[in-house]
């Protein structure tokens, strides 16, 4: 299978792939509050997606994506990471390795070209389905964290006072 063995070449370099990522993420305009995410953080996480990216395509289970990324939601919504800003960090994780392959110049004959597709359309879906887990872990998350800011910040307000 070509795209394994294009997943096996990303999984050799994921340490590499991870640093640059994490940079290109924390320097973006459209992820700028990923700067409150510790770099160390950032990279261990990428990291650990890159390196074990065969299991994440291929053997990972639907559950097993959602419960990664509804906790990594729930985590940078304590952070107060925009959810925009988490989903531009994975549209911009799957661009990075779509342009590593092509930087590794392997679209020469019909069958790489056919697993370079394969790949992608494994990427497509495991990277559709973390933003689509990473929204509703947002969702989720958010009314909990609004109450808790609001208590914190008004620790004696009381409704009951204002109502005749």
């Amino acid at each position: 299978m070509v795209a394994l063995r294009l997943i096996r070449l990303i999984e050799a370099h994921s340490d590499e792939i991870s640093r640059e990522l994490a940079a290109k993420i924390q320097s973006s305009p459209r992820t700028s509050h990923m700067k409150k995410v510790s770099k160390a953080e950032l990279v261990s996480g990428l990291q650990e997606l890159l390196q074990h990216l065969s299991e994440w395509l291929l053997t990972k289970t639907e559950s097993d994506i959602e419960t990664r990324y509804i906790e990594i939601a729930a985590r940078r919504a304590r952070e107060s990471v925009p959810l925009a800003d988490c989903c531009w960090a994975i549209v911009m994780t799957k661009e990075c390795l779509w342009d590593y392959l092509q930087k590794q110049g392997f679209l020469r004959s019909p069958i790489e070209l056919y697993g370079e597709m394969e790949l992608l359309s494994l990427l497509d879906q495991f990277f559709d389905r973390a933003l689509c887990h990473m929204a509703e872990g947002y969702e989720r998350a958010w009314p909990s964290l609004n109450a808790e800011r609001r208590r914190k910040r008004y620790p004696e307000f009381n409704a009951a006072a204002f109502v005749p």
